[in-house]
Parts: structure tokens; sequence; C-alpha cells
């Protein structure tokens, strides 16, 4: 009896002594093979490969918790692996386009995640079918709605970058790594929280009204954002969790505007922004070549004027006070006039009087509107800030 239990035991520790040889063997045997044709992201991944060897071929989603056991933690590999990246496409009747591009965006991020905004094609099959996560609104909201939504995704499901490009195919998924290169490295020494892919030069097929459009757009956005001029109505950026979470919650808009909106909102909560050029498609993309849903005009000046108010809203003293200052200037000059004309004909020119009467109460109000709403976000700070200090205070008392 004791001589088959001995038996039995040194079997299965044979079995258990090969198992481990042949699981040693196997890792041992694993070394980064790496072709130097190819970018960081397209790298081979050992832990891959050996999961493919088998004739069953599992989806590397299911196996994520297997992988972080095989990688150690001071790995460059896990870190990779910790950080994930989203890839955010917002939709809007993209049936023609939207599989190649997720297709090819699936290549460099670990989720991408498109966002059907109200479509009434097959967007949503399509896109599924592709491989990527589909969220969709049962109503057409906007751009901006669609940013917000893929945002809030990200930050509930804890990925530390997400990319955001297009579904028309404008953009070129294989310049991902070149984006999100500024937040991965920094640039000029700073860490960066936003990235942005910056349309100019011979290879952006942008027709010139566009550019005229866009340069329009640009500079009156840089009102907003201190100075800082980029290419303002780009959706092919890089985000960190850290802008994600500041940006969020303070997206207003519906539209198109969302891009110089979250430019602004940037701006006022110090997050560093980089550009990096890159390429853009405007021909022959689906049936039509139309990169838009709406047409260029509808679109410039419903964007022009959100923009117009985002910047009025953050800087009113410029936008409002100063434009008031003015009108009230010039009601002086139309005063002289009214009175010159008085003195030299006898005659008390009313038409005058009314143009100076209007500038005067309309340049009035806009001027003193400008100051208060210059003033009152001021006040209401330091209000906030003073009962911040009162409550750490008391909180600090013993």
């Amino acid at each position: 009896m004791t001589k088959e239990v001995n038996k039995n035991s040194n079997g299965n520790k044979n079995t258990s002594n090969e198992k481990e040889k042949e699981v040693n063997n196997m890792l041992s045997s694993i070394e980064p093979t790496i072709d130097t044709k190819l970018t960081t992201s397209q790298q081979i991944d050992p832990f891959s490969t050996i999961l493919s060897n088998g004739e069953e071929k599992r989806d590397m989603q299911d196996l994520s918790p297997l992988k972080d056991k095989f990688i150690a933690r001071d790995d460059p590999r896990h870190e990779q692996h910790v950080n994930r990246t989203l890839a955010v496409i917002p939709c809007f009747d993209e049936e023609e386009t939207v599989g190649s591009v997720v297709l090819k965006t699936r290549q460099y991020v670990d989720e991408v995640l498109v966002i059907d905004d109200g479509s009434s094609d097959q967007t949503t099959k399509i896109a599924r079918e592709a491989g990527a996560t589909v969220l969709s609104h049962k109503m057409n909201l906007g751009k901006s709605a669609g940013i917000k939504t893929g945002f809030q995704y990200a930050l509930d499901n804890d990925f530390e970058y997400v990319i955001t490009l297009d579904g028309d195919g404008q953009h070129n998924a294989d310049e991902i790594p070149n984006v999100l290169g500024n937040l991965l490295n920094g640039k000029n020494g700073e860490k960066i929280d936003i990235s942005i892919g910056m349309r100019h030069g011979e290879d952006t097929e942008m027709p010139r009204w566009r550019r005229v459009g866009k340069r329009v757009l640009d500079y009156t956005t840089s009102f907003g954002n201190d100075g800082f001029l980029t290419d303002s109505q780009s959706g092919f950026r890089a985000f960190n969790k850290k802008a994600m979470s500041g940006i969020t919650p303070r997206l207003k808009g519906r539209g198109f505007s969302t891009e110089s909106e979250q430019l602004m909102i940037a701006s006022s909560l110090g997050l560093n922004i980089a550009n990096t050029h890159i390429s853009c498609k405007y021909k022959s993309i689906g049936n039509s070549g139309v990169t838009s849903t709406k047409t260029p005009t509808s679109h410039g000046f419903g964007v022009l004027g959100y923009v117009l108010w985002l910047v009025a809203e953050r800087r009113p003293l410029l936008f409002i006070g100063v434009p008031g200052f003015a009108l009230v200037v010039f009601s002086a000059f139309w005063a002289i006039l009214t009175f010159q004309w008085y003195n030299q004909t006898g005659v008390f020119p009313i038409s005058y009087a009314l143009i100076t009467g209007v500038l005067l109460m309309v340049g009035a109000i806009s001027l003193l509107m400008g100051l208060l709403l210059n003033t009152i976000p001021h006040v209401v700070r330091r209000t906030l800030d003073e009962k911040e200090a009162e409550e750490r205070a008391r909180n600090n008392r013993p």
C-alpha cells in the first residue's frame, strides 16, 4: 500500500515537473522580436505569438488578466498594457467609411469606440462587424455630445489616453503614433496633456475656401485660449486622463464647435497643448467626397457664432466692454456734428440726434455689461477661495 502511494506521488511529481519544465522552456524562449521597419505600435508581442500558435485563437481582451501574470510589473510592456488607449470615433451616417477606419485604427489602440449619433444607415452594424464597441444616441445630438460620451466612457473604464478622429476617412489612422507621441514622450521637456493634429502643407487636400474659413476660426479661437494658435477645427487629437477629467464636465456645445470649446477649456485649466503635423483627405471620400454633413456656409457661420459667444463669455471686457466704449466715443462724435449743424443753420437735426442717442445708449449698456461680466466671476471666485480657506483653517484647528 505504501509503495503504491509512493509510486502515485512520484508519478504526480514527475508530471508536475514535466509541466513546469515545459512552461519554463516556453517562457525562456520568449524574446522580443522587433522588426526595425515597424513602428512601436506594430512590434510583435511574444505573448500574442504564443497564444496564436495553436489552432484556436482567442480574443486578447479575454486574456488580459493572464497576460498581466506573464509580464512583470517593471517590464515596459506591462506599462504599455496598463496605460490603455481608446480611440473615439463620432459618426453620423458613415456606413461607407467607418468599417475601414475602425480596422486601421484597431492596429494602434486597445479599443475602438464608435459613437453613433442617431444614424439612419448601417453605421452601427458595420462598426461592430469591424470590431468596434458602439454606443448609440437615440437622436442626432451633435459632435460635441458624441465626444463627451466617448470621454465619459474612457473615464468610466479607466483609459489613460484617448485618440479622437473622424469616421469619414479624412484622417489617416497610421498617424496615430505621431499624435499620441506628444503625450507619451512630452515636448521640449514639458509634459503634454493634449496633442493636436495640425493640417497644413501640400499633403493636406483642403480646398482654398476651407483654408480661409479655418484660419478665421483659428484666430478667433486664439482670443479665448491665451493667444495659442493651432488648428482649432482639427478633430484628430489625443488627450490624457487629466485633460479628459477637466474637459468632460465643462463641455456645453452640441455641434462642430467642440474643437474650439475644448481649447478654451484647456486654456482655462492650464493644460499643456502641442501640435503635430498630419495629412488630411478631402477628395474621393465616400460617394460624394464630402467630409461634412452641413454646407460650408452653415457650418462656418454656425461654428464662428458659437466661438464668438464662448470668447465673449470668457473675455467679456474685450468683446463687449471695448466695443461699447468705442460706441460711446462714436456717439460723442455724432453729438459734435449735431451741435455744429444747429449752430450753422439754426435747425436742430433730429436724425443726427437720434443716431447720437442710440449709439450712446447701446455703447453705455455694452460697456456696463462688459465691466460687470468681467468683475462678477472674479468676485465669486475670490469669495469661494475665502470660504475654502476658512474651512481648511477650521478643520486644522485642534
